[in-house]
């Protein structure tokens, strides 16, 4: 592997992170940090526990996992999609650096930004509610397996997107409402019996309940079962990148 040019391209991208601090990572962490309070104070009022847990904690690992994907989600599309829409992606095209390093290069990058304000949102919650994890291991687990597969499906969509328009298109009016409606804000168990079976249609539910595990040792689905689902959308991703990358979609001129 071509070290020296994955480096080149990870600190150019994580130099953007840099000079616009205040969009990559602060005004990520306000907008959940405001979630927090509000969803919070105004449910918590009404919902003391979930599963034996207060509803402000409830509510931590969901909001760090909503935070996650979408910024891995946002972080990779605009990376990749830029040098593309400047042509720029041409002279890295035409470099001695493997598709395989490229990809490396620009998920590892976005997964990183995710990383700092999902880990940043997690020492934050800490001042407002106790935060107790009992499987450390698993947290962090999935904590970068959610990075590194949203990452990896923006950079898809960066690819794919032909203008600013469809670059949001999938974010905003996908991966968004399936994250709200994943549990991020309640159990599953709490839904009508035939809501629990349509929800279990979306793979944001697994992450989530995987995640929410990892910290109160309670889920929704079973942690086994959120691990399978983790890895098949993982290597699902990959399996589009490499085609694409064999292909030249959207690449080549």
């Amino acid at each position: 592997m071509n070290f020296e040019a994955v480096k080149v391209i990870y600190v150019s991208e994580m130099a953007r992170t840099r000079r616009t601090i205040m969009q990559s990572v602060v005004s990520p962490v306000i907008s959940t940090v405001l979630y927090f309070v509000v969803f919070g104070a105004a449910i918590g009022s009404r919902i003391s526990e979930v599963d034996g847990v207060s509803y402000g904690a409830f509510i931590v690992p969901g909001l760090i996992m909503l935070s996650l994907m979408t910024q891995s989600l946002s972080n990779a599309s605009f990376g990749i999609y830029f040098p593309r829409f400047t042509g720029t992606i041409f002279e890295v095209l035409s470099s001695p650096v493997s598709f395989f390093e490229i990809t490396v290069a620009y998920v590892g990058a976005a997964a990183t930004k995710s990383i700092i304000v999902g880990a940043i949102i997690l020492i934050t919650a800490n001042f407002f509610v106790p935060i107790e994890i009992q499987h450390p291991f698993f947290m962090v687990l999935f904590f970068l397996l959610t990075s590194v597969t949203f990452a990896l499906l923006g950079f898809i969509i960066g690819i794919w997107a032909e203008n600013f328009e469809k670059l949001q298109f999938v974010p905003l009016l996908i991966v968004t409402p399936l994250a709200f409606l994943g549990g991020s804000f309640y159990s599953i168990n709490m839904l009508p019996e035939f809501w629990q079976k349509v929800t279990m249609v979306n793979p944001v539910v697994y992450l989530i309940s995987g995640f929410r595990w990892s910290f109160y040792g309670q889920a929704d689905v079973g942690l086994e079962l959120s691990l399978l689902a983790t890895t098949i959308f993982l290597g699902g991703s990959l399996a589009v990148i490499h085609r694409i990358f064999k292909t030249g979609y959207r690449l080549k001129p």
